[in-house]
């Protein structure tokens, strides 16, 4: 399958909640695959469908070896919390602690349609809820502290890829009634 260019911060998709997968046909199972080969590639350990473009609640993760895919997750947090470093392919060499819950269950479907359960704890943990929250619109720096999120900001500003390649917004040459640009 072929990689895919993987959006950077900035790009709406990434700030927009993720619908719904209601049919588990061929192109869900070509966008796992698709998910999976460009996560491989980055490589990161894992991509939401988002961060290709994709506005589904689909992601894909690679972690101590296990790889794996989740659609439509619904997630179960411990009250134990881990702090860590966190990076993220939307986000090229911005990696800063992140807390996050220490274990997790998720719930949610294969790409076939079969009910799925993932137990995790650590690194997996860590990816499932960073994953669980591109499909919300949510980046891992909306977590950090104020003033890492100050630094990432910073970082972000003067980084080379930021600003490259952003998207084109049309203007509608419709009367939007004010429910729009």
């Amino acid at each position: 399958m072929p990689v895919q260019p993987i959006r950077l911060f900035g790009d709406p998709v990434l700030r927009s909640r993720a619908t719904e997968v209601v049919d588990f046909d061929k192109e869900l199972r070509t966008l796992v695959r698709d998910l999976t080969d460009t996560m491989m590639d980055a490589p990161g350990a894992g991509l939401a469908a988002p961060q290709i473009g994709v506005g589904l609640r689909v992601f894909t993760w690679y972690v101590d070896g296990e790889l794996g895919h989740l659609v439509n997750p619904s997630l179960d947090l411990s009250e134990e919390l881990q702090d860590g470093p966190e990076g993220c392919l939307s986000l090229p060499d911005i990696v800063y602690d992140c807390r996050r819950a220490l274990s997790v269950v998720a719930t949610g479907f294969t790409m076939y349609g079969e009910p799925v359960r993932i137990e995790g704890s650590q690194l997996l943990a860590r990816a499932i809820q960073h994953e669980t929250d591109h499909l919300d619109g949510v980046l891992f720096l909306d977590r950090l502290d104020a003033d890492s999120r100050k630094a990432a900001m910073k970082q972000i500003r003067e980084s080379d890829w930021f600003g490259v390649d952003r998207p084109t917004v049309r203007l509608s040459p419709h009367p939007t009634r004010g429910l729009g640009l």
